[in-house]
């Protein structure tokens, strides 16, 4: 009988550079969703994903746990090559968030 090794690589775990992405917890909804734009410490970011919290149960206005990033780590989001938990993660008022595209265009992929 022969053993042969297979080997694979884990990209998620293997991604040694930095990231720029980030958790954004909004208070408030200042009418962002996916595929977004905003502004936010004097920088642009692309939101990646909006997870809306609260609608029900929780806080007396609604929360958006925003995923966001800069432009060119859309793939980086896509092909899942970061960990969630390791993410810097912001709290902020809605207020604090200049809402530059509100969503992604009709057009755009998903």
């Amino acid at each position: 009988m022969r053993c042969v090794a297979i080997g694979f690589e884990v990209t998620k775990y293997a991604v040694g550079k930095g990231t720029g992405m980030k958790k954004l917890i909004i208070h408030g909804d200042p009418g962002l969703r996916k595929g977004g734009r905003i502004e936010y410490e004097d920088e642009e970011y692309e939101v990646f994903s909006v997870s809306r919290q609260g609608d029900w149960h929780g806080p007396d206005r609604p929360q958006l746990w925003c995923t966001i990033g800069s432009e060119d780590e859309e793939e980086t989001f896509k092909r899942q090559e970061y960990i969630p938990m390791h993410l810097d993660t912001d709290d902020i008022e809605a207020e604090a968030v200049t809402v530059l595209r509100e969503r992604a265009p009709p057009n755009a992929e998903s």
